[in-house]
């Protein structure tokens, strides 16, 4: 990288929930200008418009950590301001060079971040924002993966529940305790006595209704609910936990409203992307991961100049770390993590949908790998492809993969047809 753009002021800029101080530096000036600024939507903006018109409209550097906050939103609206967002653990080694004792100080965190923008520029990438279209993608997957998770966490929470006075509701309801029918269930019939009082045609109709109409499966049930025993009979310890069993399942119910808004949303802007058709060829991509995968990637082609960029950035290419005659490889503690997940869940559901996916996992399972390394050996390969696809803005084609594999006389192919080889 090698930034020669003649910027009119370098900024450091420190963000906190109730102020942001500021280190301002013109070229020339002898010592840099503090401020401080408070967290308010006025204040940054009538700030933004000073810089504007003292400067008038020339291009300005603003440094300051790589956040979440709305503040990186607030500046990318006003197009002289170039954005340096620097990695915040590179920001905090900087700090303890000059102050060992990790002493922190927003003030002094704003004339570090200066110092690395004057003095080493040229190390860092001026961050271009992707298309609003790819920032909602993006905002939209992490949000829903979010309440997947928060899915996950009352779900166990319902189990445990179920557990303590209702045992036979999980064999019940079948392996989702977030289901509708497990959720409906749970509302009419939220004991064991309830359902042993309901006669057996309600109980048939029940499951028939929820797409659930396997004769032997229904009969099953039945039977268990006519020989079933409740655990306890204690009302100290079944009327609470039928309660908590009430707010779960409408906090569940609530939730799956939710999700189901943030993927009808994804969805809708996802086919109007011009990279859709180019993510969705990935094999198992689906409708939950193809948005994902073009989140992260982005709109910007000269983001990642090579595929080591991304695998780097994404915390999927391991860490060496040399001493001595010691070596030690680890993987990249210091990554966005949702992007590590993307790709390591991506390279995962590949397995089920592509041969030579499943070969590759299966053989580094062979090599002793456990199942996450083998899925990020996976993960790494499955992103030298997606860049290359993403440059030439083509879309994947197994066929034509397995073809050139077989070019290169890859072992993959080998591994490939030992299986069928077996099974004849």
């Amino acid at each position: 990288m090698n930034d020669r753009t003649d910027y009119a002021a370098l900024i450091g800029l420190d963000w906190a929930d109730q102020k942001h101080d500021v280190c301002l530096l013109v070229p020339g000036q002898a010592a840099p200008e503090r401020l401080t600024l408070a967290n308010t939507p006025e204040a940054i903006h009538d700030w933004l418009a000073q810089l504007r018109q003292r400067f008038g409209g020339r291009p300005v550097a603003l440094a300051l950590e790589k956040t979440r906050s709305g503040l990186v939103h607030t500046l990318m609206q006003y197009d002289f301001v170039v954005l340096y967002p620097l990695n915040a653990a590179a920001v905090a080694r900087y700090r303890q060079a000059f102050a060992p004792s990790r002493a922190k100080d927003d003030p002094v965190d704003a004339e570090l971040l200066l110092d690395l923008l004057a003095k080493h520029r040229e190390d860092f990438r001026p961050w271009t924002p992707d298309t609003a279209t790819t920032r909602e993608l993006a905002a939209l997957g992490e949000a829903r993966r979010q309440a997947v998770n928060l899915r996950t966490n009352l779900s166990n929470r319902l189990t445990a529940a179920l557990k303590s006075y209702y045992r036979q509701a999980l064999e019940l309801i079948g392996e989702d305790v977030y289901s509708p029918l497990a959720l409906d269930f749970l509302t009419k019939w939220p004991s064991l006595p309830a359902v042993q009082r309901a006669k057996p045609e309600t109980v048939r109709r029940f499951y028939s209704a929820h797409n659930s109409r396997r004769a032997d499966v229904i009969e099953e049930r039945l039977q268990l609910i006519a020989a079933a025993t409740a655990l306890t009979t204690d009302a100290a310890i079944v009327e609470p936990a039928m309660l908590t069993v009430q707010m779960l399942v409408e906090q569940l119910r609530a939730l799956a409203v939710a999700i189901r808004r943030y993927e009808t949303r994804q969805a809708a802007l996802f086919a109007a992307h011009e990279d859709a058709p180019l993510f969705q060829s990935f094999p198992g991509a689906g409708a939950i991961f193809a948005p994902r995968l073009l989140a992260a990637f982005g709109s910007d082609r000269t983001r990642y100049d090579s595929a080591r960029s991304i695998q780097q950035y994404s915390g999927i290419a391991p860490v060496t770390e040399r001493s001595g005659n010691r070596c030690w490889v680890h993987w990249r503690w210091g990554c966005p993590k949702f992007l590590r997940q993307s790709f390591h869940e991506y390279a995962n559901e590949s397995i089920r949908h592509s041969l030579w996916a499943r070969a590759f996992y299966e053989n580094q399972r062979q090599l002793g790998k456990a199942h996450a390394a083998a899925i990020r050996s996976l993960a790494f390969k499955w992103q030298r492809i997606m860049w290359r696809c993403w440059q030439d803005r083509t879309p994947y084609n197994e066929v034509y993969y397995l073809t050139k594999l077989q070019q290169r006389g890859s072992k993959l192919l080998k591994l490939i047809a030992e299986p069928a080889e077996q099974t004849a």
